[in-house]
């Protein structure tokens, strides 16, 4: 059996298809990966990659502009080549952009499709829940309580995640990697890799608290910072090493991927942004403390392994909203300090175990694996009571629950204590929403049959009134964004109600939690 996984996204998605990758190889099926082909190189640090499909993007677009039917003919080319080549009896679509979508739709004839897809008119045609809310929830931030490994699992039709471990490094990048971490300064006792750069500026943990960190890390522990990142991110390894007080080693724009993973296995720890060298530490094995800023938050695109810090800000407004300019200046940056990270990065580096961090001004946390195997986050810093956490937590069983399409059990749901402004405010949106829900059901009984015209009207201005309610309410704007989605993809009533059914009863169970 033969499996194609299609991810067009960046470095650090592409390795977070690993644990997919995994269970694959674990069912029986040859695993080929398609990716963009400035990504291809990506895949060489995955485990049971037998083929590798690098999407010529470039060169579609650039066919295009000539004329539209070279660039079909560069497309189907491509497409043929996989078929001729790999012929797999199953496609997985972990991307939902209309490219890939469309990919999907070719190479999904005759055979079994998974994830994001669309149908012969053009339509989104997702094979699961779990597809709509990975495309809806990273655009909700705050409403986003799953790891993405978990959720490419899910989507993917996986139902219990394999680890999250990628592929040795070869004898000769280990060589390497010991050759440029050869003769460091004298009394060194190991090195702590740095990864000063994000995606963008607003998400950089200051180049100052780096320096500030190394110094400390030094003159305290004699630990060597690693500086780590590409060509073009150098100049953040230059302005840390300014003025600094410490040796170090920096490989900044230095070194392959294959070589990077191999070093990321030599050194003690890593302390990084939210960064695809993030994920390629914790798939290595590597302890690792991370720091997320602006719109990156450690719930869903923390890293997907045991035993590892997450910083966050200590602040209502974190993390924010996507394409939107920060209001505070982008005061985040400077909340989590160098003497919270060192004191936490010592005491792993003298213990093997995390500190509380309690009184700090950040939101810490261990990661874990719950019950199901699923990443999960333990709060180090006291957060546990806070409205913030038994949310995120609450968020977690029932909609698992909802997007699985278990039944809910009123003797079995959660409780959960909130405080009296939140719990107010969700109970007036959870209540006008199951009364609109309750009129759709019996609107929806009616019209099927009889479709009466003037029905029809007041039925489409109360899904409207769904979404509407439950945009109105940020802690369940994820819901208003799947319901819109949903409410658009059937093709009868029946699809409709059992729609209907399903919201009504993740509604009444979040109640029923809070109440």
């Amino acid at each position: 059996m033969k499996a194609l996984v299609i991810n067009l996204t960046r470095f650090g998605d592409i390795l977070q298809t690993q644990p997919v990758i995994t269970a694959l190889t674990d069912q029986g099926y040859e695993v080929g990966v398609m990716c963009l082909k400035n990504f291809a190189g990506t895949t060489q640090l995955l485990r049971n990659v037998t083929r590798t499909f690098s999407l010529p993007g470039a060169s579609l677009l650039a066919s295009l502009d000539r004329d539209w039917r070279e660039a079909v003919n560069v497309f189907e080319s491509y497409c043929t080549e996989i078929e001729e080549s790999f012929d797999p009896e199953l496609v997985i679509n972990l991307t939902p952009s209309v490219s890939s979508r469309l990919i999907t739709l070719r190479l999904g004839q005759g055979r079994e499709v998974r994830g994001f897809a669309m149908d012969d008119f053009g339509f989104n045609a997702d094979t699961s829940r779990w597809a709509g809310f990975l495309q809806m929830a990273s655009a909700n931030r705050g409403s986003s309580p799953f790891n993405v490994v978990d959720l490419f699992c899910k989507v993917a039709g996986i139902n219990k995640p394999a680890p999250f471990e990628l592929a040795e490094s070869t004898a000769e990048m280990k060589i390497a990697a010991l050759k440029l971490l050869e003769n460091p300064a004298p009394g060194a006792q190991g090195f702590v890799g740095f990864q000063p750069g994000a995606s963008e500026d607003r998400r950089r943990w200051p180049v100052e608290h780096f320096r500030k960190l190394g110094r400390r890390l030094w003159k305290e522990k004699r630990m060597v910072p690693v500086l780590l990142g590409t060509e073009g991110e150098k100049g953040l390894g230059e302005r840390i090493l300014q003025g600094a007080e410490f040796p170090s080693v920096n490989l900044m724009g230095g070194t392959s991927l294959p070589e990077l993973a191999a070093i990321l296995r030599r050194i003690d720890l890593l302390v990084t942004n939210d960064t695809g060298t993030m994920h390629l530490a914790a798939g290595s094995g590597t302890p690792l403390a991370a720091i997320f800023l602006a719109t990156a938050q450690p719930w869903d695109t923390g890293p997907a392994a045991a035993n590892l810090c997450c910083f966050e800000p200590d602040l209502d407004c974190h993390p924010c909203p996507f394409g939107k300019k920060c209001a505070y200046e982008n005061v985040c940056r400077r909340e989590v300090e160098p003497d919270t990270v060192f004191d936490a990065v010592s005491s792993f580096l003298d213990s093997g175990e995390w500190p509380r961090i309690e009184n700090r001004g950040v939101r810490a946390y261990l990661t874990g694996r719950d019950e199901r195997g699923m990443i999960s986050l333990t709060s180090l810093s006291g957060h546990t009571d806070s409205d913030r956490y038994k949310w995120i937590v609450l968020q977690r069983e029932l909609y698992r629950r909802f997007l699985d399409g278990d039944e809910f059990d009123a003797a079995e749901l959660p409780k959960m204590e909130l405080s009296s402004d939140l719990r107010s405010r969700l109970l007036s949106s959870l209540n006008s929403c199951r009364d609109v829900l309750f009129l759709l059901s019996k609107q929806a009984v009616i019209l099927q049959a009889d479709p009466i015209e003037a029905m029809k009207m007041k039925f489409l201005a109360n899904l409207q009134k769904i979404q509407d309610i439950l945009s109105s309410c940020p802690e369940l704007s994820v819901l208003s964004s799947m319901w819109m989605i949903e409410s658009r993809t059937h093709e009868s009533m029946d699809g409709v109600m059992d729609q209907l059914k399903c919201y009504m009863a993740l509604v009444g169970a979040m109640s029923v939690s809070i109440e």
